[in-house]
């Protein structure tokens, strides 16, 4: 299969709000409101960078399995996934080191459990956003047998 080079823009705008809250936007889309993370000073219960890194890790290896599973002809019944990333002070600086991907994905009956867990290995090597990032990603998958 040969790919064509392509690039893509993608664009978004934060506004400050107050305290150490602000709004994230981008055409066509709803905003979202933010803000620093309890650990620095920041908000409870309001979405955080830190989030929504471990977030675009997680959901581009969802994103990334459903274009492979659908590619394959592969079907199955549910897929969920828990993420956890590690923030650590490294040379005086904050960084992800790792994050670990806990996607549960339940068959149908007959599925083949091998392929569902080569498919999730498959999209996690290929997300854009792991590939883009120097955290170490970690995939632990529960494949259920319908």
């Amino acid at each position: 299969m040969e790919v064509k080079s392509k690039t893509y823009l993608y664009r978004t705008s934060v506004r400050w709000t107050e305290q150490r809250k602000g709004v994230l936007a981008a055409a066509g889309k709803p905003d979202l409101q933010v803000a620093t993370p309890p650990e620095f000073k920041g908000h409870e219960g309001i979405w955080s960078p830190e989030d929504l890194f471990v977030a675009s890790v997680n959901m581009c290896t969802m994103s990334t399995f459903l274009a492979f599973a659908d590619r394959a002809g592969y079907t199955f019944h549910a897929y969920e996934s828990e993420a956890e990333g590690r923030l650590e002070l490294v040379g005086g600086k904050f960084q992800f080191t790792s994050v670990i991907l806990r996607p549960r994905l339940t068959l149908a009956p007959g599925g083949d459990p091998a392929k569902a867990k080569d498919l999730l290995e498959k999209a996690e090597a290929a997300c854009l956003i792991s590939n883009s990032i120097t955290a170490r990603v970690t995939l632990d998958p529960t494949i259920i047998e319908g």
